[in-house]
């Protein structure tokens, strides 16, 4: 198998569970000149965001990243303990009082969480009128299924009729196809159940640079000075963006109306 053959020797058959495996990723993003420059790139798309906003800001799985170097007053976050993180939480139990938060970041995490549904009733009490959830989630586009079933360990079902699926364990569990499900596929109904939230951008990006890098699991195909050529070429592409993406910057508002029921789904 081909992902078997570009795995990285760091990785090779660890427990994606096992809090070690965040800890050797944080490394190997730190090491990849090439994977650690899309990080820099999507930081700051986060981080020029959330410029204007005052108010303390939360990272949902922080584990193996740098966010808090382009956010100061960033909580960071894990779903065990590790170092770098200020607290250990599940997102769909947030420790936070009421309105307590300008935003809730998140890169890879959302598709990775069970019950969508209750993190977005979550989110809706501790984010303020106004306040936004960012995330960079990956994205359905033919270019994408193929490499994501083809390459990638995690499951990915666009087929899947449910949000939900099984929590086998806190980062082995997952539906990389879930953002599309949610955000486009059935659109009208995340907009019916949960009227607090708005979808106020989706942006297609970044067909081949990922792949490139060999993300936190295989090893890099191509070297760090090669980055900006490979993006300026994805540039070049945007008219095809929607057909190639394999991932998407999601930004959810916060409406300044807050009625809404606490929805009953499991």
């Amino acid at each position: 198998m081909i992902s078997s053959l570009l795995a990285h020797p760091l990785t090779r058959g660890l427990d994606l569970d096992d809090p070690n495996t965040t800890e050797l990723r944080r490394q190997i993003i730190r090491e990849k000149s090439f994977l650690r420059q899309i990080y820099q790139e999507w930081y700051t798309a986060i981080a020029s965001n959330l410029l204007t906003r005052d108010g303390p800001v939360l990272e949902l799985g922080s584990g193996a990243g740098f966010l808090k170097d382009f956010v100061p007053n960033l909580i960071t976050s894990e779903i065990f303990q590790c170092r770098g993180i200020d607290v250990v939480l599940n997102g769909t139990e947030l420790p936070f009082a009421a309105r307590a938060l300008q935003a809730i970041v998140m890169i890879d995490v959302f598709h990775h969480i069970p019950r969508p549904r209750r993190f977005f009733t979550e989110a809706a009490r501790c984010v303020r009128p106004g306040g936004v959830v960012l995330m960079i989630e990956p994205w359905l586009t033919l270019w994408s299924q193929l490499v994501y079933t083809r390459l990638h360990h995690e499951p990915f079902q666009p087929e899947a009729e449910q949000w939900e699926f099984p929590s086998t364990g806190p980062l082995s569990g997952a539906n990389g196809a879930l953002p599309h499900t949610v955000f486009a596929r059935d659109r009208l109904q995340f907009e019916r159940e949960f009227p607090m939230w708005r979808i106020h951008a989706i942006e297609p990006m970044m067909p081949f640079s990922y792949l490139l890098s060999g993300g936190v699991s295989l090893r890099s195909l191509m070297p760090g000075w090669s980055f900006k050529y490979w993006r300026g070429l994805e540039n070049m592409l945007s008219p095809f963006i929607n057909k190639l993406a394999m991932f998407a910057y999601i930004v959810l508002q916060k409406t300044e109306c807050e009625p809404f029921q606490t929805p009953t789904h499991p």
